[in-house]
């Protein structure tokens, strides 16, 4: 195989320079313009526009949802596959290229980015909610049952295991292997080159770079408000405070104030360095969780849970005639789109921190040892709520009521409840914080028209950009603004799986075209 260049794109004429600035000519304005009147949309009528995304999210749901499974599906083989074939080899910046980052760092900062917290906010709720009905059961499996409980944990751990981290990994080789290899830019763009040559440059590659930055401003934005809701009601629930606007607005001012730091302090004593408090910080919670509900009982639930995933995968990956197609749709058609709002954020940060890993070494990584966190997790969690609602012990046996409550009334039930919930909450700020970080810098990145390293006081601006739209949609906006925005987020990711599959057909082509030269 011949050596490919590892020469990064410089800024170059598409690019306007101003104050110290290097923006895109085109992709910032667009995009910004996109985000302004979005959020102007939203504001004018909260819940009109809520409820016309709601019904476009709906139908998409609904009538592509055999696409949207179909894609789900293809991102977990092709990760496979190259994973298993001689293209595994492959090394992000070529043959030479060494990684800039050690094992634990690297996968602190992509599990942190990717992740962190959907498994604070979903980690007791849903299989509490798979297991009891609350909105269906995976395979209309009966609910508050034996077979319940191996329902709620397999479906779960469907959802949070290889597929979504399939989808960034896709997304992350992408990016990383025309950059690095290629001397492309460092965007999901650079991938039309095999297949539409230098027309990449031009206006159908600036469409995807605006959508993609649009995509995950939004998609960063709705995260950064429930996360606050939630965050606001653990606080209230082990102090006392007011869970109201005006602590959801300091919560996010807060995380994105750290966020702004961290970007200035840089990668290393920046966002590594709480990607590395956060694993730590987030192991001694599971800790926690394991002797409360006790070290044999999880691990009994750890093995039960692994063969319940691995005999529910097919059928929970199939999407003919399914007979719980209410749960389907709302649950793993849905989960498949939103990660599809995460994908250029997670992908393009991992693709950040991964030169020098080969694409054997990444699926092996940020697939694989994900799946098995969230094995502990949701086992120690989801396990041991469904524990407590069996036995009607706790709040939670009373009806999950309130998602935001869900993991605080798990831990209530436990020692030191008090220390727990807090912890839970110091968990959600510096997992927002690191979300905002490899936010903005991937949104920096798109919008620079894939400049690997732009400006300080630049991705310091993305993050106050990331804070406004989230403030006002959030505060002035309201509940009905996030979530239509969240909705739309959603919708998106239709699209996106489209973009997704052009781009992994030019991806394999030019593998193919550089093991046979």
């Amino acid at each position: 195989m011949r050596e490919m260049s590892t020469t990064l794109p410089l800024p170059g004429e598409s690019n306007a320079r101003l104050m110290g600035l290097d923006f895109h000519k085109v992709i910032f304005p667009v995009s910004v313009a996109f985000i302004v009147a979005t959020v102007a949309l939203a504001l004018n009528d909260p819940a009109a526009f809520g409820a016309n995304l709601e019904a476009t999210k709906g139908w998409i749901l609904k009538h592509c949802d055999w696409f949207i499974m179909i894609m789900g599906n293809l991102f977990v083989l092709l990760c496979v596959a190259l994973a298993i074939s001689p293209l595994g080899k492959i090394r992000l910046g070529g043959k030479d290229a060494r990684p800039e980052y050690g094992m634990l760092s690297w996968f602190s900062m992509l599990f942190a980015a990717g992740m962190g917290v959907g498994l604070l906010y979903w980690g007791v709720a849903e299989p509490v909610a798979a297991y009891t009905a609350w909105w269906k059961t995976p395979l209309n499996i009966a609910a508050n049952t034996p077979e319940a409980v191996h329902g709620a944990m397999g479906s779960t751990l469907f959802h949070w295991g290889l597929h979504p981290w399939a989808i960034y990994l896709s997304t992350a080789l992408i990016v990383g292997y025309f950059s690095y290899n290629k001397g492309l830019p460092f965007s999901l763009s650079s991938a039309l080159k095999p297949l539409i040559g230098n027309a990449y440059k031009g206006p159908i590659g600036h469409a995807v770079d605006v959508f993609t930055v649009v995509l995950t401003t939004f998609g960063l934005s709705t995260s950064l408000g429930l996360g606050a809701m939630q965050a606001t009601a653990g606080i209230h629930h082990v102090l006392g405070t007011p869970n109201d606007f005006t602590m959801q607005a300091l919560f996010i001012l807060a995380v994105c104030g750290i966020a702004a730091v961290s970007v200035w302090r840089g990668m290393d004593s920046g966002v590594k360095l709480l990607s590395n408090i956060n694993m730590g910080l987030a192991l001694l919670l599971l800790i926690f969780a394991v002797f409360g509900v006790g070290v044999g009982v999880f691990l009994s639930g750890m093995f039960s849970a692994s063969a319940d995933y691995v005999t529910m995968f097919v059928p929970l990956a199939n999407w003919v005639d399914r007979p719980d197609t209410d749960w389907f749709q709302g649950w793993t058609v849905f989960y498949w789109a939103w990660w599809c709002t995460w994908g250029p954020l997670v992908g393009v940060f991992v693709a950040k921190v991964s030169k020098g890993r080969t694409i054997r070494q990444m699926v092996a990584v940020v697939m694989l040892v994900p799946t098995i966190v969230a094995l502990f997790w949701f086992t120690a969690f989801g396990g041991g709520a469904i524990a407590q609602v069996a036995a009607g012990t706790g709040a939670l046996a009373e009806g999950l009521k309130d998602v935001n409550m869900a993991i605080f009334q798990f831990l209530e039930v436990l020692p030191m409840s008090a220390i727990t919930s807090l912890l839970v909450v110091f968990l959600l700020v510096i997992f927002m914080v690191t979300s905002v970080d490899s936010g903005a810098l991937v949104v920096d990145n798109l919008a620079a028209g894939g400049i690997p390293e732009t400006p300080v006081p630049q991705r310091v601006l993305w993050v106050g950009l990331i804070a406004l739209v989230t403030m006002v949609l959030f505060v002035i906006g309201g509940d009905s603004a996030l979530k239509g925005v969240q909705a739309g987020a959603v919708a998106m990711g239709l699209p996106f799986m489209a973009l997704m599959l052009v781009l992994m057909i030019g991806f394999v082509k030019a593998l193919l075209q550089d093991s046979h030269a």
